[in-house]
C-alpha cells in the first residue's frame, strides 16, 4: 500500500477511536440512527448467524466459517477485538478486507461521525454492515462485542439463527454482577421465532436463557437436550436426531470439543445449506483461530525456546479461561509449566489465575506495551503471589522468555496468557525478522 494511503487509513481509524467517542452507553438508538445515515445496511445482509457468550464465541465462528467454506459457501465474518491488524475484524468472502476497500469504507463513514457521534465499536460494526451489504455472500457470521441485548450488532432484527456459547463472569461493570444478570444480557440476541443453539451452561444461565426463549417462542436447542457431546471408546461424538459424527477439531484444548459440537448443532439448525458429515469433518479439522491455545513453533520469540520447551499463546482472561488453561496443562501432562502473564484493568486477575495456581512453577508478570488499559506488571505479580504462585516482574515478554529459557527444565511449557491485547502484541513481535 502507498505510504500516503496507509497514513490516511491510520488517521481514519484514529478518528474513530478518539477518546471523546469511547463512552459506552447501553441502548441501540445511537447506532440505529447512525446506520440510518448510511442507508440501513443491516437490513440488506445475507442470512445472519448471530453469536453471543463469554467464552468460545470466536472459536465457534472459526469452526462455522471453515465448515461453510468446506461446503463451498461464501462467508462474511465480523469479530472483535483484532490481534494485529484492524482488517481481521471484517472478513469478506473468507478473506480479510483489503486496505483499499477498508479505506473507502471509512471515508464514507468518517463525515457522519460528526453528525451522530458513536463509539469505536459502533462505527466499526457499521463499517462491517456496509461492507457485507454490498458484497455478495451466502452467510454472515456475526459476533457480539461483550454483551448481547444492547450490543451494537443486535440491530439485526431477523437472523436465521442465534447461538450462545458458555456464559461466565466477565465485563461485570457493564453486564451485571451475577451470572443471571450476565446471561440475561447475552440472551438478548434471541429473536422471536428464530432457533437458538445453546452450548454448555451453568444451571442459572440455562434457566435465564430458557425463560427468554420461551417468552419469544424461539425454539431452543441446548447441549444435553436436542443434541449432546459424548465420549465413546476414546472418541468424542456429536449426536442429534439429524446426525452422529466423530469430532476431531483442529484447535487445542478439551473445551474445543464443546465449541466444535456447538458448531455442528448450528449446522443442524440450518438445513437450507445441506451440509454433509464429510464437509463438517473437513471444516472442523481446518479451522484456524489465533491466540486461542496457539502453539508458536516458528518465529522470533519461538526461537528463544530451547529444545523441549514448548511456547504457547492464549488470550483467555477470566475465571473460565483460567480453568480451560488448567485443563489443557493437565492434558499435556507436563510438570514444568511457566507463565508470562499480562492483564487489562477491570479483570479479576486472582480469579483467572486460581485454577492454574497449583500447576505453575513460575510466573513472569508483564505490562501490555502501549495499552493504556493494562494492569501494571507489579499488580499482576501481586495477584499471582497471593494465589500461591512464585511470581516475578519482567520488563517485556521477550525478557521474560529469555529468563525462563535460561533456567527452565525440559520437557515443559511456557504459556503467554491473560489478554487478547497482549496476544496481539506477541503475534506481531513473533512475526518480526
Amino acid at each position: 500500500m502507498m505510504p500516503e494511503v496507509q497514513a490516511e487509513l491510520d488517521s481514519l481509524l484514529a478518528q474513530m477511536f478518539h477518546p471523546s467517542l469511547r463512552v459506552i452507553e447501553p441502548g441501540l438508538e445511537r447506532v440505529r440512527e447512525f446506520l440510518t445515515l448510511l442507508g440501513s445496511p443491516q437490513k440488506r445482509l445475507p442470512p445472519v448467524v448471530h453469536v453471543a457468550g463469554t467464552n468460545g464465541k470466536g472459536s465457534l465462528l472459526a469452526y462455522l466459517q471453515a465448515v461453510f467454506e468446506a461446503a463451498g459457501l461464501r462467508v462474511h465474518r465480523y469479530s472483535s477485538p483484532h490481534l494485529v491488524r484492524f482488517n481481521e475484524r471484517i472478513i469478506l468472502g473468507g478473506k480479510e478486507i483489503e486496505n483499499g476497500a477498508l479505506t473507502d469504507l471509512l471515508r464514507r463513514i468518517s463525515p457522519l461521525i460528526g453528525k451522530r457521534p458513536v463509539t469505536f465499536f459502533e462505527s466499526t460494526t457499521a463499517a462491517a454492515f456496509l461492507a457485507f451489504s454490498e458484497t455478495p455472500a451466502d452467510v454472515v457470521l456475526l459476533e457480539t462485542g461483550m454483551g448481547g441485548k444492547w450490543d451494537a450488532t443486535n440491530v439485526v432484527d431477523t437472523p436465521v439463527l442465534t447461538a450462545i456459547t458458555p456464559v461466565s463472569m466477565d465485563h461485570m461493570n457493564f453486564l451485571g454482577n451475577s451470572l443471571a444478570e450476565i446471561a440475561g444480557e447475552k440472551a438478548g440476541i434471541i429473536k422471536r421465532g428464530v432457533p437458538c443453539v445453546v452450548g454448555r451452561q451453568e444451571a442459572v444461565s440455562t434457566q435465564v436463557i430458557s425463560l427468554t426463549a420461551d417468552s419469544l417462542g424461539a425454539p431452543l436447542y441446548r447441549m444435553g437436550r436436542g443434541w449432546q457431546l459424548m465420549e465413546q471408546q476414546g472418541r468424542m461424538l456429536y449426536e442429534s436426531p439429524e446426525r452422529l459424527i466423530t469430532l476431531a477439531p483442529s484447535l487445542a484444548g478439551r473445551h474445543q470439543f464443546d465449541n466444535a459440537a456447538t458448531a455442528v448443532a448450528c449446522v443442524d439448525k440450518l438445513p437450507q445449506f445441506s451440509i454433509s458429515n464429510s464437509q463438517i469433518s473437513q471444516g472442523l479439522a481446518a479451522a484456524q483461530w489465533p491466540a486461542r491455545l496457539q502453539h508458536l513453533q516458528e518465529g522470533r520469540l519461538a526461537a528463544l525456546m530451547p529444545k523441549g520447551l514448548e511456547l504457547w499463546l492464549d488470550g483467555g482472561h477470566n475465571a473460565q479461561g483460567g480453568q480451560m488453561l488448567a485443563d489443557f496443562f493437565r492434558e499435556r501432562g507436563m510438570k514444568e509449566i511457566y507463565l508470562v502473564c499480562g492483564m487489562v484493568k477491570l479483570k479479576d486477575t486472582a480469579a483467572y489465575l486460581a485454577p492454574v495456581a497449583t500447576l505453575v512453577k513460575e510466573l513472569y508478570a508483564v505490562a501490555i506495551e502501549g495499552e493504556e488499559t493494562g494492569q501494571p506488571a507489579e499488580q499482576v505479580q501481586m495477584a499471582a503471589s497471593h494465589a500461591g504462585i512464585r511470581a516475578f516482574s519482567a520488563q517485556s515478554v521477550e525478557k521474560a522468555l529469555q529468563s525462563i529459557a535460561s533456567h527452565a527444565k525440559t520437557p515443559g511449557i511456557v504459556c503467554i496468557c491473560g489478554s487478547l491485547y497482549l496476544a496481539g502484541k506477541v503475534l506481531a513481535a513473533n512475526a518480526k525478522p
